[in-house]
């Protein structure tokens, strides 16, 4: 990354922003992730997997068993999200619905269960776990509909509600997630490599945890159905009630598998760190599991960049990930990316010397074809002679149409990972309002 100075333009800049994170999501990427020393084959070794970079994950693995182990074979299936799949020679690349499930995610899950059906413990279960995987293998529990999952999916994700609370209604909706793919394929071992996506990277909260002890209840799940005020069919409503307990740590099925996190947010905002610093920068991290209402954290973090840009003096990076929430009460088009960002760009009021970039680093903001946007100071006039007013794009939920108006999108395609949100902010020294 070239330094930041004085002598560069705002194209400059705001292109630094995007360079950085794409170096970012270089750093996340599966293909130089896998571990130099893969677990020991089993009699036979079949793999699973489920998320956004389970297909990359997948073409990952199966290079670093050639290599490590030539002429032992390797099998199994993986699901990702359309458009998200990659090559792989043994390994079955399966395409499914993302967030709302769909047929071909049921219908995965289920071959992923009978496949580990009847493992002995001289086998061996190689799981590929990421964001995503909750809704592309959706496998209602026994008695549900994935009509019933679908019309609770949507209400979760329109309500605000964070990712942990939505995940932990789907383990208790699901014949597959909360352990139970685990327990499925006892006593074999089972060794989950995980790249998440959640808040603190709890492991038991990546995909919902399909090969990991679950610790919620389904009473947890009936309260969070509740707090949202979510309507229930009876059948969902009696099964949360009436159902059994899902695999707990101490559970025999989980003893002696191991569960490594290849990749997480901090991983890229390290990257990003790293490369600021090497440029002669200063770097502020406010955190890499940051949640909260999209639109609220955005203006704060623009009240925060103000103030530091009357104490920097030389530039200064402002770093953040994690994965805020939208409350849905209009009818636009966005994700949380946007959402976020068009409250720092409301809030900063074309503060002279402010830039600001957000993606989702899987390449998807919400359900849109952009990963995020970016914006530069002079956007605020442009704002003003096109007659675009913020705060009613913030109203209608709209942030996307707001910056395809200021051609201000960033598009990258799949990026086949999926550490959650990357944010940055670039405050120049000395610089005032324009």
């Amino acid at each position: 990354m070239p330094p930041v100075n004085a002598d560069m333009n705002s194209a400059d800049l705001t292109q630094w922003l995007q360079s950085l994170a794409e170096l970012a999501l270089e750093s996340v990427h599966p293909d130089n992730l896998m571990p130099r020393k893969l677990p020991t084959p089993g009699r036979k070794t079949l793999v699973v997997g489920a998320g956004k970079a389970s297909a990359a994950m997948a073409a990952a693995l199966e290079l670093a068993w050639r290599q490590q182990y030539p002429g032992v074979d390797l099998s199994g299936l993986v699901v990702t999200r359309y458009d998200h799949g990659a090559y792989c020679m043994n390994i079955e690349v399966l395409e499914a619905a993302h967030p709302m499930p769909d047929t071909l995610g049921q219908e995965a899950a289920t071959r992923m269960l009978e496949s580990v059906a009847g493992l002995t413990e001289d086998d061996l279960v190689i799981a590929l776990i990421s964001g995503g995987g909750s809704a592309l293998m959706s496998l209602p529990a026994p008695g549900l509909t994935l009509a019933q999952k679908q019309s609770i999916n949507r209400a979760l994700l329109h309500s605000g509600a964070p990712i942990r609370e939505i995940n932990t209604v789907r383990r208790h909706l699901s014949a597959i997630k909360g352990g139970r793919l685990a327990a499925a394929a006892h006593p074999a071992r089972v060794v989950t490599y995980l790249i998440s996506d959640v808040p603190g990277d709890d492991p038991t909260l990546i995909a919902s945890g399909p090969t990991l002890p679950d610790t919620t209840t389904p009473a947890d799940a009936l309260d969070i159905l509740e707090r949202y005020e979510v309507e229930l069919e009876p059948e969902v409503r009696a099964h949360l009630t009436a159902a059994g307990a899902s695999p707990k740590p101490d559970d025999f099925a989980f003893s002696g598998d191991t569960a490594p996190v290849l990749a997480k947010a901090a991983d890229a905002l390290e990257a990003a760190r790293e490369a600021a610093l090497a440029a002669g920068m200063d770097v502020r991290v406010l955190g890499d599991n940051l949640e909260g209402e999209a639109r609220e954290l955005g203006a704060a973090h623009g009240e925060l960049a103000l103030r530091c840009r009357g104490e920097t003096r030389r530039p200064l990076l402002i770093l953040s990930g994690g994965e805020t929430s939208v409350t849905v009460t209009g009818k636009g088009r966005g994700g949380r990316n946007v959402e976020y960002l068009l409250g720092l760009f409301n809030a900063l009021e074309g503060a002279d010397g402010i830039y600001g970039l957000a993606i989702d680093t899987d390449g998807i903001d919400g359900s849109e074809d952009n990963a995020g946007a970016y914006f530069a100071p002079g956007d605020w006039s442009k704002v003003q002679s096109q007659g675009l007013s913020p705060e009613d794009y913030l109203a209608n939920n709209d942030a996307y149409s707001f910056f395809a108006e200021l051609d201000n999108l960033i598009v990258t395609g799949p990026t086949r990972t999926n550490v959650n949100d990357f944010r940055a902010i670039l405050v120049l020294p000395g610089a005032d309002k324009e």
